[in-house]
């Protein structure tokens, strides 16, 4: 099956595989919130469906995600108290967040950019595949932004102290053979072999769904590290987030 090429979020299932293609290029597929409760509604139709074994996350147009579009980041500026802002940023939020609870093992294949709440897509995964030209950017502190949606906690369960500081704190740009290095992702590829490769693996487990839906949970309640829950983090860090956005829109305003 697949969806309308008109959809922001598009879903096609082929031997097992769930690909999911954030398609939006003309903004690198930020997302909106129109676009995040697409993809949430997605991920519940590829819970429902037991043959599906695997899925794959991309982006359209050479890129992955640039992160929360400029609409929803102003919106929640301008107010962030404002109930329509406040949950239009949530829904960002809980988009990646719902990919991270997908029933069924994930890669992302990231080509392009992936920076801000698109690193936080991309580290949802349970497995990344990146190209040779990729830029993983946090990119939360160089526009006057307090990091979100569990951001130091998704880096950090991967990477570890020392890139989560270097990466989120100190703005250090990644490359795809450093994301290797450092255990943001598996494997580095040239640019058009990226997502063959994704869909490539994500066949294996999806030879036998019920089998692979059995492991990802075992797996992720084993290996994931004890301590602050992904949950817990992005509401820790949410109010701070809305203070620095109402202060840059302050900035904005008197500049």
């Amino acid at each position: 099956m697949s969806d309308d090429a008109a959809s922001q979020v598009q879903l096609e299932v082929r031997d097992g595989v769930a690909v999911v293609t954030l398609h939006a290029p003309e903004r690198r597929n930020a997302l909106t919130e129109d676009m995040a409760k697409e993809l949430i509604e997605l991920c519940g139709r590829i819970d429902a469906d037991d043959t599906i074994g695997a899925a794959v996350v991309q982006g359209s147009g050479g890129h992955f995600c640039a992160g929360a579009h400029r609409d929803v980041l102003d919106g929640a500026g301008d107010d962030p108290a404002d109930p329509d802002n406040y949950t239009a940023i949530g829904s960002v939020y809980q988009a990646f967040q719902r990919v991270g609870r997908l029933a069924v093992p994930t890669i992302a294949a990231v080509r392009g950019a992936a920076v801000g709440a698109g690193v936080n897509l991309m580290m949802a995964t349970d497995l990344r595949v990146v190209s040779d030209s990729v830029r993983v950017i946090a990119g939360f502190l160089r526009i006057g932004l307090h990091p979100g949606g569990g951001h130091f906690t998704l880096l950090g369960r991967t990477a570890g102290r020392e890139a989560t500081s270097a990466m989120a704190l100190f703005s250090e740009e990644v490359g795809g053979a450093r994301a290797v290095e450092l255990g943001l992702a598996w494997e580095c590829l040239p640019d058009d072999e990226v997502e063959a490769r994704a869909f490539e693996l994500a066949r294996r487990p999806a030879k036998d769904a019920g089998l692979a839906r059995a492991a990802v949970a075992s797996f992720r309640s084993e290996v994931d590290p004890p301590g602050t829950t992904w949950e817990v983090a992005s509401q820790a860090e949410r109010a701070s987030q809305m203070w620095s956005l109402r202060r840059r829109a302050l900035a904005s305003d008197d500049g």
